[in-house]
């Protein structure tokens, strides 16, 4: 065990025989608690039920992770905040239910805050503010990564042995172990238990588990070096080629230019370690190390002009807000990492890495709170941006997504679409009461305005009843694939529910549909029977734009394309 890895453990950190003990039976009852008081089953659990399981699932984890035999009282003080923080996101995600779009994103917020208040407090944040060492923070973050995951593994080789046992009971007649695995209440208790026992065992070897963290720090080290190479060449390939190569590649290359840029963070605080005296020697790594701290700037502000564009061209919505915030968390460390071997010219940017790293980890952690808390409407944001943008004329109703507003953006959006139904446009309205009667998300976003013309100017429709005609057009539009080639709908008259029978007939296949003239036109569209392939002893007839297609009676009626029989007869 070397000096330095020894300094940086926690001077209140002792060994605890107790401790495996212990935390196998807190984790335990935690895991059995959540099984006692969730309802999985439930289309939706009451809220009292979802906030005492977030309750002991957090609080108790993060009491595991911070309770010693000589500091006990701030951790349980620690835990008890985080269940009351988890358990108050987990009641307002519950009662929401679909008022708001961004529910699962209060969540990861709440995650997110607690995670990074974690090592914080075991570094003594709450008492020395700013005074905190940076290697004890350090030490704690890789170290709390280091005990969960090997814990995670512990209880997934418990689990195989548990099944393997119950298999091999239950090969001669015994079958107790079998039926108490099968219990669900055996899961999560053996689960939190088993996770607890070997957590346990792991903090109570923090100082080899520090060494251990050295391991882990030179192998990314190693890492290092040809992801800043790839890094550099990709950087110089797109200044070179032009930021529109992006686009080329990929419709949304946000999530992957921040996930490059987060790779990057981590390796390069894995070359830095704690302090100047603890780097390598090695010139390779040190120059890698520089390199990936620069390219974060340039792999976030790509995001940014990824999502600027995205949301230009779209407008906002609640998911591409949360976008924003991790594209701009993104950016601020990217500056502060640009910024540090500028400010010194190059003298001692490590350490400024450093004193970033904890500024910028206490107020993403303050803002991602701030975020979990029922502060910010982003589906009335995006709401007010999406009919701005209609009312400006910059995206035309033709092109408008009412069926965003209608599933994407809670209440704010159908409070919007109410308004637009009662608006002066005609078409307009229409749309939106449409949008407003949906019962089933149609998905017609997922093409654009262009794809989807194309696909009505292959639809004819041969029959003149104009209410029938725009029905079938509602369809057809928020159908995606439906007309992908030349296709006609016919009107087979009305069927035994007084709904209107229209068959539509694309590359000599027919869909039946059955419309309700009553009702708004994209909701009155029920699939009658399957697509129905041609039958095995007719060819399918080659259909073109100008093909003529037609019923003729044939023991009853069915479907000709240039006279030839299609499908079954359906009278």
């Amino acid at each position: 065990m070397s000096e330095m890895t020894q300094a940086h453990a926690p001077v209140t950190h002792a060994d605890w025989p107790l401790r495996p003990w212990l935390l196998a039976a807190l984790l335990g009852i935690a895991g059995l608690c959540v099984h006692l008081f969730s309802d999985w089953n439930a289309d939706n659990m009451p809220p009292w039920r979802a906030a005492l399981v977030a309750a002991f699932a957090f609080g108790p984890l993060a009491l595991a992770f911070t309770v010693d035999r000589l500091r006990w009282k701030e951790p349980l003080v620690f835990a008890g905040l985080v269940a009351l923080v988890m358990a108050g996101i987990a009641w307002r995600v519950t009662v929401a239910g679909d008022r708001y779009a961004d529910k699962s994103f209060w969540l990861a917020a709440g995650l997110v805050a607690i995670t990074l208040a974690l090592p914080l407090f075991q570094a003594g944040f709450h008492r020395l503010r700013w005074r905190t060492a940076y290697d004890q923070t350090h030490f704690h973050v890789w170290t709390d990564a280091i005990s969960g995951a090997g814990a995670l593994v512990f209880t997934g080789v418990s689990w195989l042995l548990v099944v393997l046992l119950a298999a091999l009971f239950s090969a001669i007649d015994i079958d107790i172990v079998e039926n108490v695995v099968d219990e669900p209440w055996f899961g999560w208790t053996f689960s939190g238990a088993a996770f607890g026992a070997a957590l346990g065992v792991l903090r109570n070897q923090l100082k080899i588990i520090g060494t251990l963290q050295s391991v882990v720090m030179l192998v990314f080290s190693i890492i290092a070096v040809p992801l800043a190479a790839a890094l550099a060449i990709f950087l110089l390939a797109v200044l070179a080629s032009g930021i529109a190569v992006l686009w080329n590649a990929t419709e949304s290359p946000t999530p992957l230019l921040l996930s490059v840029a987060v790779v990057a963070f981590v390796l390069v605080n894995a070359v830095i370690r704690n302090a100047d005296h603890e780097v390598s020697g090695n010139r390779a790594l040190r120059w890698a190390s520089l390199v990936l701290a620069l390219a974060i700037l340039p792999l976030a502000l790509l995001a940014a002009i990824s999502t600027g564009t995205r949301i230009g061209e779209y407008g906002l919505s609640p998911e591409r807000l949360w976008g924003i915030v991790a594209v701009a968390v993104a950016v601020a460390y990217g500056v502060a990492y640009f910024a540090a071997p500028i400010r010194g010219r190059m003298a001692g940017w490590m350490e400024r890495v450093r004193r970033a790293n904890m500024h910028l980890a206490v107020a993403t952690c303050v803002l991602a709170f701030i975020l979990a808390l029922p502060l910010f409407d982003f589906g009335a944001i995006s709401a007010r941006n999406q009919i701005a943008r209609l009312e400006s004329g910059e995206v035309s109703v033709d092109e408008f997504d009412f069926d965003a507003l209608r599933w994407d953006f809670g209440d704010a959006g159908r409070d919007a679409l109410e308004r637009l139904a009662k608006s002066d446009d005609a078409k307009a309205a229409e749309l939106a009461a449409s949008a407003l009667a949906q019962e089933a998300r149609t998905y017609r976003d997922v093409e654009g305005g262009t794809e989807r013309n194309e696909r009505l100017a292959n639809l004819r429709m041969q029959f003149e009843d104009e209410t029938l005609r725009r029905h079938v057009e509602s369809h057809v539009r928020a159908s995606p694939w439906r007309c992908d080639n030349p296709c006609v709908a016919l009107d087979a008259g009305p069927g035994d529910n007084g709904r209107r029978r229209v068959a539509l007939v694309e590359d000599g296949r027919i869909a039946w549909e059955e419309f309700d003239l009553a009702q708004p036109a994209d909701q009155a569209a029920v699939t009658a029977v399957r697509e129905a392939a041609i039958r095995a002893e007719f060819d399918a007839p080659e259909q073109r734009a100008g093909s003529q297609v037609e019923i003729r009676e044939w023991t009853g009626r069915r479907v000709y394309i240039d006279g030839q029989p299609a499908g079954d007869p359906f009278e």
